[in-house]
């Protein structure tokens, strides 16, 4: 699968959140398009089907995310 580069992620990711915390959903026919658009391209830059598990695997995949190994393997 390609990964998108964490710079777009990062766009992507912000942009997706002031668009929710504006409440596009109930905003104009644009406003809603341009949230369903980041959405999808979420989704599809994470290899995702719903927006939740986008946000994670974006954020995830941000330089930083994992300053500490995620095994839950002990050396």
């Amino acid at each position: 699968m390609l990964m998108a580069h964490p710079v777009v992620l990062r766009d992507l990711l912000a942009e997706y959140e002031v668009l929710v915390t504006l409440n596009a959903a109930d905003g104009d026919e644009m406003t809603r398009q341009r949230l369903d658009d980041v959405t999808y391209t979420l989704c599809v830059s994470t290899g995702t089907k719903d927006i939740d598990a986008a946000v994670v695997a974006a954020r995830h995949r941000l330089p930083g995310a994992r300053t500490f190994g995620d095994s839950v393997l002990t050396a």
